[in-house]
């Protein structure tokens, strides 16, 4: 479904909105940047605040650009990432040219590990930040013995400090009415009102088992938050599992009868997590689409 032609001048949203990103912040598996447009169109016409309990790669909310606005996630280092960009955007281009550069004297492998090997010492924002643009695919996997970062190095070259430096200050620019909070979904969910939109793209049950934060989600809980919202008049729109394998493996997943007023699909192309899965092997056959579930 085409965007409506008001989209961008919607109650809720600021100047920015609507306005093309340069690209990606963070490479991130499941970024819905290149259909943030189309889910936000889906959004009610007027909304009070705007809240994104997963907010991952922030990708629906830079696009959205909302007046008011709360992302929060239970990752510490991402909303790190988030915070200091909203609060310090020099910082962040700082964070990401000194590891940057270490591909220069190290090369590219060995400078990605020993960032990688001091992010597995020390959780932190800063070296998230250039892990996720230089490992494979954005897939950020933890091991499950130690709870170490495993990805391993991409084959691409992470982009020049100049570009991160240019996407940096615009998507600054973009959340600058957003509160980053750490903390667990449904506290950020809690706090929303009658008038409020709730946008969740949670960890997918039938792919994502291997991410960060997915081991201790639980759908039926977050049904239960979604409900909650709904009771006290908050739209909630949901991204969720769709189809795998160009739509003949359909993911069945029920949610409670009557929580949703209305699903549709969003057509998703090619799942790098399934490459990373699939050892880079050719995805001819690996078209996704997710469901996206609005209680309005």
């Amino acid at each position: 479904m085409n965007a409506a032609p008001d989209l961008f001048s919607r109650v809720g949203l600021s100047i920015a909105a609507g306005q093309p990103l340069r690209g990606q912040l963070l490479k991130w598996v499941g970024n819905k940047q290149r259909f943030a447009k189309e889910l936000i169109s889906h959004f009610p016409a007027e909304f009070n605040a705007y809240f994104e309990p997963f907010v991952g790669s922030g990708a629906v909310l830079a696009t959205l650009a909302p007046r008011e606005g709360y992302a929060g996630d239970v990752f510490a280092p991402l909303v790190e990432i988030w915070s200091t960009l909203k609060r310090d955007p020099g910082q962040v281009i700082a964070w990401y040219a000194e590891r940057r550069a270490l591909m220069d004297q190290l090369g590219k492998v060995e400078a990605y590990q020993r960032v990688r090997d001091s992010y597995n010492r020390a959780a932190n924002g800063a070296d998230l930040l250039f892990l996720s643009r230089a490992c494979y695919g954005g897939v950020v996997r933890f091991r499950k013995s130690d709870g170490h970062m495993s990805t391993p190095c991409g084959a691409h070259v992470p982009i020049p400090v100049e570009r991160f430096r240019q996407r940096a200050l615009e998507w600054s620019a973009r959340i600058a009415s957003t509160e980053f909070v750490h903390c667990d979904y449904r506290e950020l969910m809690g706090r929303a009102r009658s008038g409020d939109v709730v946008y969740c793209d949670p960890p997918y049950v039938d792919s994502q088992a291997i991410l960060y934060g997915a081991q201790a989600f639980r759908l039926h809980e977050l049904f239960d938050a979604i409900a909650e919202c709904k009771q006290r008049g908050v739209f909630v729109a949901l991204s969720i599992d769709g189809t795998k394998k160009s739509g003949r493996n359909v993911v069945d997943i029920a949610p409670p009868e009557g929580l949703f007023a209305k699903e549709l699909q969003v057509h998703c192309g090619r799942s790098m997590l399934r490459r990373f899965q699939m050892d880079g092997r050719t995805l001819e056959t690996e078209h996704v689409s997710d469901r996206l579930l609005l209680t309005h």
